[in-house]
């Protein structure tokens, strides 16, 4: 039977009793871990968040009611203990913080029994995930999740606190906003007073609080909730946190700046790690000709290398059709895999289709300096022999080459490039390489839509001395933008922003949103940019990817309480869910039935 914990007060949390004296009266409360009857004598490991405390029940101690009790104790059992804290008398544990002490007990209360847990709370579960999250609430109680979350709250609050050192206020946006469709899709909230007219949840709060600068409170902070409704990966969540800012009469230096001191801030009491700054830099264009992506991955080397002039001529028609074509041929060198078995080789360009690659050309050098190639054989050998030093091959290494349009090259080599890097254990957890990738294209063009996109969104100022080309030609105009790459994550992103209403109607004019629309859309922030708006900038972190990356996990899921799966629900709680009639009714929805059953079994 369950009892009260009336006329007890917890003294320390199981790992607090380093700071008590030996000798000293304690009173602990947490979850059985284990316990272990030796006869006179029960060994329980008691959990707590700070970890797991031994206490002794010892029958010619506590007393024959006291150790009858003890030998009841099962798996998860909520109990608090009083007894005195001693040096453990046989062996200590060295995995243990507390693994030189106990508590020999002298009085024990069952604050709630426990049912046999699904699976063992224990470090580095192997159970499967989706047994984890439907039992959530229990997957929490694992210390290494728990070091996870907690580590997760000193960051927020460090970071708080080093924001309002440095002059920024925090400031609540709201979560009911008006639908501003330019983006991922928005979820909707269906309004009761307003019936058939909805809200937005914020996918940021970036139209929020540009106006906040307009109201000139200079500098804003707030980890604010966000929310897209996005065709879901496997590391991605329907809604997150950022650690979100703006700043008024800055420019980009000014939030690089500041941006580097938080990170090193953070490293520093978080994980006692010395960051150096500044933090490198890199245009959008260098990231991408060097590493085929736009958030490199600095902890290795393996850059690409562009070979278009000299295969140009060649006699490989895949090569010499590519280039015709409009696109280029580049390379990555695997140095010291040249005896790559073969059958490795082809799992690797099998993987490459999946990021559009026709195919895969490879040449290996052997020891002896000759070639083993998928492709020799229409080259001759003095082409080969440029094609090798311009790769900087040597014996013994391996490499591999694309061709196709330039965004497709990228791709294929960039993911193939982080792909063999995983296999030879190149991705060390304990490196932190950051990097700021600036001067991003302005615009994107989208084939699907036949027109141009903002590659981050419609606020972001161009490069002044780009501007001229707008109407010429869009697609190279680069933006005031930059993104926070660590090891090859994207943590957090931003721009300066447009403060001047010429220019914003020219970019809605460029993202072919007419007058109206644009007025219809963002009417509230044109009206604002009429009465004296600051220059401002701003950037918003992913906090759930810098905690997975700060703690090595390997999945944003271990970093957040209770987060949703791939197809976007809450295996715990089985949200989404049915409602009653009743309250659709409220809110004048029907749900068309054969509707939703053709949508369910066109996702099967």
């Amino acid at each position: 039977m369950s009892e009260s914990m009336k006329g007890l007060k917890r003294s320390h949390r199981c790992a607090e009793v380093l700071n008590a004296e030996i000798g000293s009266v304690v009173t602990v409360m947490g979850w059985v871990q284990r316990s272990r009857n030796k006869g006179g004598i029960i060994f329980t490991d008691l959990r707590d968040r700070t970890g797991i405390l031994q206490i002794a029940f010892e029958e010619a101690e506590c007393g024959s009611e006291v150790f009858a009790k003890a030998a009841t104790l099962r798996s998860e059992d909520c109990i608090a203990v009083v007894g005195t804290l001693k040096k453990r008398e046989g062996a200590p544990n060295k995995q243990l913080a507390t693994g030189e002490l106990e508590v020999r007990a002298d009085q024990l209360r069952i604050l709630s029994e426990s049912e046999t847990p699904p699976f063992p709370i224990e470090e580095n579960s192997k159970t499967r995930e989706e047994l984890r999250l439907k039992y959530r609430f229990l997957d929490l109680r694992r210390p290494d999740i728990q070091r996870n979350i907690m580590t997760r709250s000193k960051i927020a609050t460090e970071t708080r606190a080093f924001l309002a050192e440095n002059g920024f206020l925090e400031i609540e946006t709201p979560t009911l906003i008006k639908s501003t469709p330019e983006g991922a899709r928005d979820y909707l909230v269906p309004s009761r007073v307003h019936p058939g007219k909805m809200y937005a949840l914020p996918q940021s709060p970036q139209l929020l609080k540009q106006l906040l600068m307009c109201s000139g409170y200079d500098r804003y902070f707030q980890l604010a909730r966000c929310y897209r409704d996005e065709d879901l990966r496997a590391d991605r969540q329907p809604e997150f946190t950022q650690i979100d800012m703006e700043l008024s009469f800055v420019d980009v230096d000014d939030v690089i700046d500041v941006n580097e001191r938080l990170m090193q801030r953070l490293f520093k009491k978080v994980l006692n790690i010395d960051v150096q700054v500044p933090f490198r830099r890199m245009t959008w264009q260098e990231a991408m000709d060097n590493y085929g992506s736009d958030k490199p991955d600095l902890r290795f080397g393996m850059k690409l290398h562009d070979v278009t002039d000299i295969v140009k001529d060649c006699g490989f028609s895949v090569f010499t059709n590519a280039i015709q074509a409009g696109g280029s041929v580049r390379g990555i060198n695997a140095e010291g895999q040249g005896a790559m078995p073969r059958k490795k080789i082809d799992a690797l360009i099998e993987l490459t289709r999946t990021y559009g690659a026709k195919g895969l050309a490879y040449l290996a050098i052997n020891a002896d300096g000759t070639y083993k190639s998928s492709f020799a054989k229409f080259m001759q050998p003095e082409e080969l022999d440029a094609l090798v030093k311009a790769m900087g091959g040597k014996p013994g290494d391996l490499l591999f080459f694309a061709a196709d349009k330039n965004k497709v090259v990228w791709d294929v080599l960039g993911n193939l490039r982080l792909e063999i890097a995983r296999q030879l254990d190149l991705l060390k957890k304990d490196q932190f390489e950051f990097l700021w990738v600036t001067e991003f294209p302005l615009l994107e063009w989208s084939e699907e839509e036949n027109r141009f996109k903002a590659m981050h969104h419609p606020f972001t100022m161009p490069m002044e001395e780009d501007w001229d080309k707008i109407d010429s030609d869009p697609g190279t105009v680069r933006a005031k933008a930059y993104d926070i790459v660590l090891n090859g994550t994207e943590i957090g992103g931003g721009s300066v922003r447009i403060h001047q209403s010429d220019i914003q109607s020219k970019m809605f004019e460029v993202l072919g949103l007419s007058q109206e629309v644009a007025e219809q859309r963002f009417g509230f922030l044109l009206d604002a940019f009429k009465y004296g708006v600051p220059p401002h900038a701003g950037l918003a972190y992913g906090l759930d990817r810098v905690v997975m990356l700060m703690v090595g996990a390997d999945t944003i899921r271990d970093v957040i309480a209770f987060p949703k799966v791939k197809d976007a629900s809450d295996m715990m709680m089985n949200a989404p869910d049915t409602v009653e009639q009743k309250q659709l009714d409220e809110l004048a929805i029907r749900i068309d039935e054969a509707e939703v059953e053709a949508i369910e079994a066109a996702q099967k």
